[in-house]
């Protein structure tokens, strides 16, 4: 398992999303997700999306929350551990990524963007201010989400 981080950035009710249309053979090609990516050795889960989003954006967090953590099991290569923060306090100029590009989204529309069905449980869990540090298993099958358990409960896909 890979441990990663993914900050969803807040301003102004957006979002900072990366449209991810740059790197060749990446599981999120075309997609629209938050800002992160993978530890590096001996680093804590703020360092990793501190240092994170400085790379892939220019912005310094000044309050990364840490929210939950999201375990992805796929038939697609090594599972993930992902770990989720939110921040609305950052300093910095937004610079161009060499990942995709970087885009200030509405959180109403994030929904209807290219995102992984299993981004749209988490969004929801991030959005409500009184829901505690969360565990997420996400299940899938190529693009298709399988299973997702929440806190150790099943949930319905049917909603999702």
């Amino acid at each position: 398992m890979i441990n990663t981080t993914l900050c969803y950035i807040e301003q102004d009710g957006n979002y900072l999303l990366l449209h991810r249309i740059k790197k060749k053979n990446d599981i999120n090609k075309d997609k629209w997700i938050g800002i992160g990516g993978k530890f590096l050795e001996n680093e804590s889960p703020e360092e990793c999306v501190i240092r994170e989003t400085k790379e892939e954006t220019g912005l310094t967090l000044l309050n990364p929350r840490y929210r939950g953590i999201v375990t992805f099991v796929c038939d697609q290569g090594e599972g993930e551990w992902m770990h989720l923060f939110t921040a609305d306090l950052f300093s910095g100029q937004l610079q161009e990524c060499d990942e995709g590009e970087l885009c200030w989204v509405p959180k109403k529309a994030v929904y209807q963007l290219p995102i992984w069905q299993g981004d749209k449980i988490f969004l929801k869990l991030i959005e409500n201010p009184l829901q505690p540090f969360f565990s997420l298993k996400l299940v899938y099958d190529q693009d298709r989400l399988c299973q997702a358990v929440l806190n150790g409960e099943e949930l319905s896909l049917e909603n999702c």
